[in-house]
């Protein structure tokens, strides 16, 4: 099959730049999507929604063996590669603060070290960063004594690709900042990155079978025995969890089924026009970014096809500087991990609680779970104290979007925010000490509330 002519351009630059096997192998084939005609996108009109799918909370409680035997042979990855430059951040976004003295990669470490204290398997913990990312992250991992486990490096690399110019696909070129001609392919990079780093092999020489994967800022996403049990029980090569949709998913990706297969679409595959994407009825399961692989299975799909799974295209439309809209429009091909589903043989999908997925994503989540909201236990579990539905929070981006300007405007600490359902702050608010939300609570600016002041009674 005769390539178009960048096609060489790109994957020249990517080998000169240090892509090599299964990284450039599914390079290659985002490339060959590219040419498509309509790539990457997933119309509504060819798709089903999904009536059902099995439950956590329905399956059976394995026996002590069973768990034993089922974590002795589990590795829990997070992909730890962001920043938080969304939030203003300039290092790792899991080195931020979510309880006092406590980041996301404390109470990860926290929460490993517990599961293996209670079940006593080892359950070693793996970290998939980025270079930015890698050292202080570790630097954070090495306070804890014992996290190692023998025969498993604590982290390996994603990969990295050339951007490519949006009017032509030749990889940008951007003198000022030669960084910025080069991204991250998306999460689906782990399963190309797992090969090209060697940590699959690592794994499995050290007789671990499966993984399971989230977001290192997703604090919900315990280990769960049972879907470990489940998973090796019903012989599945993949699973992803789901969580029924609500209105505050409608910019996630969805499960659907296209010509009987499960497959899952994010917001940059829904062709312009399509707006029954935000219909949550429609769609009923949504993408928790938690998933669980056999990594046998993973092993024997990349021996037949380096860059195997094959996933859908995801076209990113930016401009090389992101700080800059009049920089070089450019185009990332990126891939979702959880976009496996589709092209793993039995591959399957479970419904789980809510609770299993509290990512966050901005201050305004940040807010929550750092609120009386959620209390951080001993073994590392983020605990609700609310009763239903979890509050809340939206806050005015002009004052609160970038973390510095966040927390000069809540210098004592947040609001209680744990008998509140809706906290809405528009303009420029400082809280004092002590606050509560109730119910829906809506304040606006400019203003300083006193404390102990109560909100929405």
């Amino acid at each position: 099959m005769n390539m178009p002519g960048y096609v060489a351009a790109v994957m020249a630059k990517a080998e000169a730049g240090g892509v090599h096997g299964a990284g450039l192998a599914a390079l290659r084939r985002r490339l060959r999507q590219l040419s498509g005609q309509q790539a990457g996108l997933l119309p509504s009109e060819a798709l089903e929604p999904i009536a059902e799918l099995p439950r956590l909370d329905e399956l059976p409680e394995p026996s002590a063996g069973q768990v034993r035997e089922v974590l002795d042979g589990l590795v829990i990855v997070k992909l730890n590669g962001g920043l938080g430059t969304s939030m203003g951040l300039s290092g790792p976004k899991s080195l931020l603060e979510v309880k006092p003295r406590a980041s996301f990669l404390d109470v990860l470490a926290t929460q490993v070290l517990a599961l293996r204290e209670r079940y006593g398997a080892r359950v070693p913990l793996v970290l998939m960063n980025s270079e930015v990312t890698r050292d202080p992250s570790l630097k954070v991992l090495s306070r804890y004594e014992g996290l190692g486990v023998p025969g498993v490096p604590l982290d390996f690399l994603q990969g990295h690709e050339p951007k490519i110019r949006a009017d032509d696909f030749a990889p940008v070129s951007w003198p000022a900042c030669l960084e910025l001609e080069w991204c991250p392919p998306g999460h689906g990079d782990i399963y190309p990155s797992l090969a090209a780093s060697g940590m699959l092999d690592a794994l499995l020489g050290a007789g671990l079978r499966y993984a399971f994967v989230s977001n290192s800022d997703n604090l919900g996403a315990l280990a769960d025995a049972r879907l470990a049990a489940w998973l090796a029980a019903e012989q599945a090569p993949f699973a992803l969890e789901a969580v029924r949709g609500t209105p505050a998913d409608r910019k996630g990706g969805h499960l659907a089924t296209y010509q009987g297969q499960l497959v899952l679409r994010e917001t940059a595959q829904v062709p312009d026009g399509d707006a029954s994407f935000t219909d949550v009825e429609r769609w009923r399961w949504y993408n928790t970014n938690n998933i669980w692989i056999d990594l046998r299975a993973l092993k024997d799909l990349q021996a037949a096809d380096p860059a195997a799974p094959s996933l859908p295209l995801i076209l990113n439309r930016k401009t090389v500087d992101p700080r800059d809209p009049d920089s070089t429009p450019v185009i990332q091909l990126e891939s979702a991990m959880g976009a496996a589903i589709s092209s793993i043989p039995g591959a399957r999908a479970i419904c789980v609680p809510r609770s299993r997925f509290a990512p966050v994503k901005t201050t305004n989540d940040l807010l929550v779970v750092r609120s009386d909201a959620y209390e951080l236990t001993s073994d590392g579990q983020m605990r609700a104290t609310f009763d239903g539905q979890g509050p809340v929070a939206t806050l005015d981006p002009e004052y609160y979007k970038l973390l510095p300007d966040f927390d000069q405007r809540f210098p004592a600490g947040p609001p209680s925010l744990r008998r509140c359902r809706q906290l809405q702050v528009t303009g420029d608010v400082t809280f004092g000490a002590d606050v509560v939300a109730v119910g829906v609570a809506r304040v606006s600016g400019p203003r300083h509330v006193p404390d102990g002041e109560v909100l929405g009674a």
